[in-house]
């Protein structure tokens, strides 16, 4: 824990720690840390050293260390990219049923992708002195935004504070819930295949995140094993929404790709692109079968019902906040890896 205190000889301001105190006082790090929290009994003559060294060096208890330490603070902070997106309201239902179990409150903000508004909220929750912050969602193929991720959440950390993340991989370092992306792509293409298809376009958010970046690959990948080119002209890149799958599944079609099968990286896209097709008179899967990815509620309902791979959104939810709060006996952090489930339902058969 850090303390800070003025100096008025130097008009500076300079930080005072719990190890000072301990040094100055001439006593372990743990007795002056039980005399200063008042959290158990110490001989008189050292608790009184000890008190007169705090007061002489103007010591002052770093109150959200404290919080963080003593589990008082009862608030979570989950930062999602937008939880209008079914597939975050999912993952924040299971956290929130797991948090009201335990007594906790959920503090909840969307980013809207945006790299620096996810900055900022960890900052803001820094201040507000959460016990723990989630992050849902991609992360960002971006340098700037590692350093400086990594720069809020480092002190956060080392005052007892609590990460952890769902579907990050790259450089956050802190307890994971890993959905398999690459792995299941590679599985739904797979079985695209073995339907009988052989022409295939993919409808993809940024590829800056890394959600995208690894869905793709792995699409990409089981298709070269099966000798199946994919044309950069049939990768169609757009907003990470229903609107954003509408776009690019309109501008496949104004390239005048015809693919027997489209895979759309996320439901929400797939849900937008269904809808172009079907205002194209591109009937489904007829004359082209479409997939996405998540299996989101909504899929289901859907005419014809939608191909996808299930992710276990609500359990991924109550995962990320378990091990939020499990008790941290090393500093190494934990994965848990997610496998995702193709499902193969109306929206794709074999080529019209």
């Amino acid at each position: 824990m850090a303390e800070a205190a003025d100096d008025p000889r130097s008009g500076e301001r300079n930080y005072v720690t719990l190890q000072d105190v301990a040094r100055e006082a001439g006593v372990s790090l743990a007795t002056a840390s039980r005399v200063l929290n008042g959290t158990s009994q110490v001989r008189a003559d050292l608790r009184e050293r000890v008190l007169a060294t705090a007061a002489e060096l103007s010591y002052t208890p770093n109150a959200h260390a404290q919080a963080l330490a003593s589990s008082s603070s009862k608030a979570i902070g989950v930062i999602c990219h937008d939880v209008s997106d079914p597939y975050f309201a999912s993952v924040a239902r299971g956290v929130m049923r797991t948090a009201a179990d335990r007594g906790m409150l959920v503090m909840l903000a969307s980013t809207f992708r945006d790299p620096a508004r996810e900055i900022e909220y960890v900052a803001m929750l820094r201040a507000q002195r959460a016990r723990a912050i989630l992050l849902i969602g991609s992360g960002f193929e971006d340098r700037d935004w590692e350093r400086s991720m990594a720069a809020e959440l480092e002190p956060y950390l080392r005052t007892g504070g609590r990460i952890a993340v769902v579907s990050r991989h790259r450089s956050l370092r802190v307890d994971t819930v890993l959905p398999q992306n690459k792995e299941s792509a590679a599985e739904l293409a797979r079985a695209l295949l073995a339907l009988g298809h052989r022409r295939f376009a993919v409808l993809t958010g940024p590829r800056a995140l890394t959600t995208v970046a690894d869905r793709l690959a792995g699409f990409m990948e089981a298709l070269a094993e099966a000798g199946v080119p994919l044309p950069d002209a049939h990768i169609v890149e757009a907003a990470f929404t229903r609107d954003g799958g509408y776009a690019a599944a309109a501008e496949l079609l104004a390239r005048d790709v015809r693919p027997t099968c489209v895979f759309a990286v996320t439901d929400v896209m797939a849900i937008g692109a269904m809808a172009a097709l079907r205002d194209h008179g591109v009937r489904v899967p007829d004359q082209m079968s479409l997939a996405g990815f998540d299996d989101i509620p909504i899929v289901r309902e859907l005419t014809p019902p939608l191909t996808t791979v299930r992710l276990p959104l609500d359990e991924m939810g109550e995962r990320v906040m378990r091990l939020a709060l499990r008790e941290q006996s090393s500093r190494r952090s934990r994965i848990e890896r997610v496998a995702g489930e193709v499902v193969l339902r109306a929206s794709t058969g074999p080529p019209g």
